[in-house]
């Protein structure tokens, strides 16, 4: 199966039209077919900078036409109006700009739910920018993860990160650490824990291999240094084992184990994946290990969706040497999970 990805291109104001025309125009592609969404200008003028033809980038009224374009041309659906040049200017997004990619979101990951698309990539974007448009469903935006919950209405959505040496999942996402130990519930720790072992079975695993992190240093110590390993990690591991037998996913399950230990041995392929407990316990080891390499998962939503694992880089923006072998990455991490979606229903299993 050849799968129809479609990228949201991220902020115009920073390397994510770069990284999404450069991965777009790549020769390797393995099984994806490719529609950007954005603004035309930009991806022009990122296709100046990054010596890709002009010709190469044909405009499309909609994602079908652009699927239906031979390989060698680039697919660009604009379905907002063109940005002005000072709402495209490298390194300075305004409310305009964040107006724009909070729409360029919005029609991909609609297209993707009405069956116009099989997956959605995502390009990084500028919370703030989009938080301060002004726009509709804008207030209060934390990030692509929540947005796609609300959007899609989907129960429950889990963030997960994927490299080549490391999958880990989050139990909280984009939270202020103080208010991080509130929320680890058992439900949340055994939400993170089943999908986590989901998307390792569905990327070949037949019988993963979690461990769960804890969120004190030594698990705790018994009690010693806190007890949200005893009264909330270790409840939602137990629940976490019962909502996999019900799914019949044969999942191995450890923890509460120590994080840095969890995050070693994972990564000397003792655990095939680790649930962490807060963001960046979950993205300093994705960093270090595979920085350029690790896509985000959105895990829960009826739609696949990936993203690049860095931000709009505005520092970098207009140099025309952004790194694009992330969004590649998440481009065929996208087709993976589409194509298996395609072989085994919708790909997610039932309800618990």
């Amino acid at each position: 199966m050849t799968a129809r990805v479609i990228v949201s291109v991220g902020c115009p104001c920073g390397v994510g039209p770069e990284v999404s025309l450069a991965a777009a125009a790549a020769a390797a592609r393995p099984g994806a077919r490719v529609v950007l969404v954005g603004d035309e200008r930009a991806l022009r003028a990122a296709a100046e900078g990054r010596a890709i033809r002009q010709e190469r980038l044909v405009r499309v009224p909609g994602p079908e036409e652009g699927f239906r374009l031979p390989s060698s041309r680039i697919a660009v659906w604009q379905p907002t109006p063109p940005l002005a040049t000072r709402d495209r200017t490298p390194g300075r997004p305004s409310g305009v700009s964040g107006a724009a990619q909070l729409a360029w979101i919005d029609a991909a990951c609609d297209a993707v739910s009405a069956g116009r698309a099989d997956a959605l990539a995502t390009g990084p974007v500028s919370k703030d920018a989009i938080a301060r448009s002004g726009a509709k469903g804008a207030r209060g935006f934390l990030g692509h993860t929540e947005h796609l919950q609300r959007r899609l209405r989907a129960r429950e959505v889990v963030m997960a990160f994927w490299s080549p040496a490391l999958v880990t999942s989050l139990v909280t996402t984009h939270l202020p650490l103080a208010r991080v130990p509130a929320a680890i519930t058992p439900a949340a720790v055994a939400r993170a824990t089943f999908w986590l072992a989901w998307l390792l079975a569905r990327l070949g695993a037949r019988a993963p291999r979690v461990a769960v992190a804890a969120l004190n240093p030594h698990a705790g110590e018994q009690g010693l240094l806190g007890t949200e390993e005893r009264t909330r990690i270790a409840p939602g591991i137990a629940l976490a084992r019962r909502r996999l037998r019900s799914a019949a996913i044969a999942a191995t399950v450890d923890g509460p184990v120590p994080a840095e230990s969890a995050f070693r041995l994972a990564l000397a392929q003792r655990w095939d994946g680790v649930v962490a407990m807060y963001h960046d316990q979950a993205t300093i080891p994705m960093k270090v290990t595979g920085f350029g390499e690790a896509v985000n998962v959105s895990l829960g939503l009826p739609i696949v969706r990936t993203s690049v694992d860095h931000g709009t880089g505005y520092d970098r923006a207009g140099t025309w040497a952004a790194d694009a072998s992330g969004m590649r990455a998440a481009i065929t991490l996208a087709a993976r999970l589409a194509a298996g979606r395609a072989g085994r229903g919708d790909g997610h299993p039932p309800a618990t």
